[in-house]
């Protein structure tokens, strides 16, 4: 039960650390407004995604540690040479395909529209904006969701019950809705924000639809051996989804239930694009891994 306790304390400390030290960045912001006006006038929410992002960060290499990986390669990280930028590619093409069906079909039924009101540098801003978030978020994500609690997961439980489980988890920590608060921020605001984040009015089928996605993240790296698929997909659905969401406007009188908003993945039609790339991603050539990552 090591890496269940490790993991439940990877996410306290995260989530109570984040709401605690969350009034105190926003407080510190205050005292050189002066000098960063921008920073000091962003809403409390963004402090908050900051703490959890900062604490996630200086608790992953515990977290594996905990989890019983003492090399990057039992997290999935290795050396990138024998094929390995095929396999990084061949997630970027796959990940790129699916969500530009899910774009096009949207965009040939009317469900979304180009924003021709978009200038060309606000269209070049997008795109660096989608792409550097593509390569640190997807990355990052790959290694903590992945490498990581799946990892850390398979080796107690057996992968497919890891699967499910860090699945499940993926899923959860991205399902957190956009929220802030209104009264002055005080010791307890990160507590009183955190428990607005959890909403789950509108469960099915975003959060379906995110839990597929850490299914096949997961499945790739158990099936090609290490995280170089994931991250290429993961970091190309990023992009599109940022940069489709930016690029792109919905008409008031369509509904997201089906189409989507425009995250994409919040609809049904994305559901069913999921599960053909799921089956894509079960045909992939299954990769001899060390000893030590199988059940």
């Amino acid at each position: 039960m090591r890496p269940l306790r490790a993991l439940l304390i990877y996410l306290a400390f995260v989530f109570i650390g984040g709401a605690l030290i969350a009034p105190w960045l926003w407080h510190l912001a205050q005292l050189f407004s002066n000098g960063f006006p921008k920073i000091a006038a962003a809403p409390f929410h963004r402090y908050l995604d900051r703490s959890f992002l900062i604490l996630a960060l200086i608790g992953i290499w515990p977290l594996m540690r905990a989890l019983g990986a003492t090399s990057p390669q039992e997290v999935g990280i290795v050396p990138p040479y024998g094929g390995q930028i095929k396999k990084l590619f061949g997630g970027i093409v796959v990940g790129i395909i699916s969500l530009a069906i899910v774009a096009g079909i949207q965009i040939g039924f009317g469900a979304r529209s180009f924003n021709s009101n978009a200038t060309a540098h606000q269209i070049v801003g997008v795109i660096f904006s989608a792409l550097g978030a593509a390569v640190v978020v997807g990355t990052l994500e790959e290694i903590l969701f992945r490498g990581a609690i799946f990892g850390g997961l398979r080796r107690v439980f057996g992968w497919p019950i890891a699967l499910i489980a860090s699945s499940l988890i993926f899923a959860l920590l991205h399902f957190l809705k956009r929220a802030d608060i209104a009264s002055p921020v005080n010791w307890n605001s990160g507590f009183v924000l955190l428990a607005k984040l959890f909403d789950f009015g509108d469960f099915l089928p975003a959060f379906l639809n995110l839990a597929l996605v850490g299914v096949i993240l997961a499945l790739a790296y158990q099936r090609t051996g290490n995280l170089y698929f994931s991250i290429g997909l993961h970091g190309s659905w990023i992009f599109v989804l940022q940069s489709f969401g930016k690029l792109t406007i919905q008409p008031a009188s369509v509904t997201n239930s089906f189409w989507g908003s425009a995250k994409i993945v919040d609809g049904w039609l994305a559901f069913l694009i999921l599960i053909a790339t799921l089956i894509v991603v079960q045909f992939l050539p299954l990769q001899k891994r060390l000893p030590y990552t199988i059940k």
